[in-house]
């Protein structure tokens, strides 16, 4: 019988530094640095304020900062649950190429540093923790062939306690038997339902999961590391995470594909967009095509896309009722491409919501499923102009992707575009210090007065 849940535990406790690649390393750090700039960004937005000030009110005093300006210095669980929702606060966090429904950034940045920081652990430590629960959470990510969120719920909110758990229990020093009781008992705190994209409202909530992912792992690793045990069979079971989230429609085989052969987290995607990621590759199109054709927003009379189904379902949101699910939406961001920078997050404020010209163009776009497609988020546009002219452009990549990395200069820019309002020379040094992470032996600095 095949026991992956015990096979992923101990591949995770017993994953030696010294044997990762030098490119998944390089890829680990880079989700870390983007991870801490997208958290710094999103503090001031009110929703995660309000999550920042309950962490505040109830996480008493400790070594883990909340990462915005003038975060507070947390225990771990709260400071977790704060940066984990922080980091999902504007769409600006990375996830996985083909998408997973994972969020290595938030369920796994978070958690980690906040239990590292209480610890006084190093970066090669906090690197190391990243990378295993990545190793484990991108391969339960796939084994559910996304069938959790077309089942109603949010992705990242179910398989992120479980990547969280990993990195907690790595840097708590668990060996396989403890790594399998945090996966045991992550499994029952995984949640989130995609209610807010059928409703209209209530997108705040979307934050939350991650947030609450990130908090589950640091609560599931201590209990572990004190003898707390969880099912072996979590994942597999009869009433595991696979049959229970996804029903008979997954693969049990992905949880362990390649695993010690292949890294899974060569497949992190960064964002270059502060929208859903079902919106990148038409953003990208819009923005190939007006490059190449020089028309502006007045030119349209209209678009199409053609894309998967998700896209022509869920985020075919014409009119959406606030900034957070004009985010989620891709006929507002398609419009948005033709009026606004859509690579500055400060471009989806209210001040887009409300204008005229934005909405309207959103309205005139309409989705349908492609009957081909290259990849599971390629996107097929047509723009009609005015004039009669009809300009077409497929995109099935987008810069960030493995296939098509930022490189340094690109993740530099989008780092300190990120943390523009925050003391440049700081972010400047940060951003360095984050690039040679595995030489630091604190990690305390990492954090804003």
């Amino acid at each position: 019988m095949a026991k992956e849940t015990e096979l992923l535990a101990q591949y995770a406790a017993e994953l030696r530094y010294e044997d990762i690649p030098a490119d998944v390393i390089a890829r680990a750090k880079q989700c870390i640095a983007d991870t801490i700039a997208v958290i710094i960004c999103g503090y001031e937005q009110p929703w995660s304020r309000m999550i920042a000030r309950y962490a505040e009110k109830y996480g008493g005093t400790g070594k883990s900062r909340v990462l915005g300006p003038g975060g507070a210095r947390l225990n771990a669980p709260a400071a977790a649950l704060a940066n984990g929702a922080i980091a999902h606060a504007f769409e600006m966090d990375n996830l996985t190429w083909p998408n997973t429904g994972v969020h290595p950034g938030a369920t796994l940045l978070a958690p980690a540093l906040a239990v590292a920081q209480e610890r006084a652990l190093d970066g090669e430590a906090l690197i190391g923790a990243v990378i295993a629960g990545a190793e484990v959470m991108i391969r339960i990510g796939r084994a559910t062939h996304h069938r959790n969120e077309s089942r109603g719920f949010h992705a990242p909110g179910t398989t992120g306690p479980f990547g969280a758990a990993v990195a907690c229990a790595r840097l708590l020093g668990l060996d396989a038997g403890g790594m399998r009781n945090a996966l045991g008992i992550a499994g029952s705190l995984a949640c989130g339902l995609l209610e807010f994209a059928r409703a209209g409202n209530g997108a705040m909530v979307k934050r939350l999961h991650l947030g609450r992912a990130a908090e589950s792992g640091v609560l599931a690793a201590h209990l572990a590391a004190d003898g707390f045990n969880g099912p072996a069979s979590v994942l597999e079971g009869e009433f595991g995470f696979l049959r229970v989230f996804c029903d008979s429609e997954f693969d049990a085989a992905e949880l362990t594909c390649e695993l010690g052969k292949s890294y899974a987290t060569r497949s992190i995607t960064l964002k270059r967009f502060p929208c859903h990621i079902s919106a990148h590759t038409s953003v990208q199109a819009i923005l190939d095509l007006r490059a190449e054709h020089g028309y502006g927003a007045d030119d349209v009379a209209s678009i199409h896309v053609g894309g998967s189904e998700k896209m022509a379902g869920v985020n075919n949101i014409p009119s959406p009722a606030d900034i957070m699910m004009a985010q989620y939406s891709i006929p507002f961001c398609v419009a948005l491409a033709h009026c606004r920078n859509p690579r500055d997050p400060r471009s989806f404020d209210e001040t887009a919501l409300a204008d005229a010209q934005i909405r309207e163009l959103a309205r005139r776009v309409t989705i349908s499923v492609a009957e081909e497609r290259s990849t599971a988020l390629a996107a097929n546009i047509s723009v009609t102009l005015h004039d009669g002219r009809v300009l077409k452009r497929t995109v099935a990549q987008f810069k960030g992707t493995p296939e098509l990395p930022l490189d340094s200069g690109e993740l530099r820019e989008k780092f300190l575009l990120l943390t523009r309002h925050c003391q440049p020379d700081l972010m400047c040094t940060m951003f360095e210090r984050l690039a040679n992470l595995e030489s630091e032996s604190s990690l305390d600095w990492i954090g804003l007065q």
